[in-house]
């Protein structure tokens, strides 16, 4: 309802252009031992009330540019990572629990995958379709690589020298997907873009930060429903 109301306030105020942020979640799940991957062209098949929250949206975004001519695109992106994101998200929970010597709560299905891509990769991208995008087109914005709750545990214990003994199995959220994974190659076809943060060095500079920036998180932790679940 969120996006009805922006994008009616965007029509009756003649808005030259809509940028629609939306997620690979709105896809559904792709099997977990598969080179499967998301296209623009992939059908909608969210698995969750949220999710279908997200896919009703871009039906609605669709629907304005069809019926109202708006200058509507939409782009898709997996799962980000960087400083400042809030502690509810699996890269700060983690971090912060180690930094803190508190066990990191792990889903039973651990295994599970998602695609990672820093936010400065993100704002690029979302920068090149405003500036080059096609009207009424949508965008996938991944950077191919994948990586699963526990690589995800590990690597941030490695990076703070902390024991993997923290680690700690948490049952499964309710619609907990399998894995998302993104096919890229409209975007980096159509408008020259492509990630350009290496996974390990962006990890790295990201968990670092937390663990120089403790009186940013601290106050932040009492505001955070999943830290507080977990």
């Amino acid at each position: 309802m969120g996006v009805a109301v922006l994008l009616e306030a965007a029509r009756q105020n003649k808005v030259e252009r809509f940028h629609h942020i939306s997620t690979c979640e709105v896809y559904g799940q792709l099997p977990l031992r598969s080179r499967a991957a998301f296209k623009e062209t992939s059908p909608l098949r969210p698995r969750t009330p949220y999710n279908a929250s997200k896919a009703a949206a871009e039906h609605i975004v669709h629907g304005y540019y069809h019926t109202f001519g708006m200058p509507v695109t939409i782009s898709n992106c997996g799962n980000n990572y960087g400083s400042h994101q809030f502690p509810e998200n699996i890269i700060p929970v983690f971090t912060i629990k180690a930094l803190l010597n508190q066990p990191l709560p792990l889903f039973a299905s651990k295994h599970n995958k998602r695609e990672w891509i820093h936010v400065s990769d993100h704002c690029r991208a979302i920068d090149a379709i405003l500036t080059r995008g096609r009207i009424g087109e949508s965008y996938n914005v991944g950077s191919g690589l994948e990586r699963s709750v526990v690589q995800i545990a590990d690597s941030i214990l490695d990076i703070l020298n902390k024991p993997h003994s923290l680690k700690k199995i948490v049952p499964d959220r309710a619609g907990h997907d399998t894995r998302y994974l993104l096919d890229s190659s409209k975007i980096k076809k159509e408008l020259g873009w492509k990630p350009k943060t290496d996974w390990d060095r962006g990890l790295k500079e990201t968990v670092l930060w937390y663990a120089d920036n403790p009186g940013w998180w601290k106050p932040l932790l009492k505001k955070s429903h999943a830290w507080h679940r977990t």
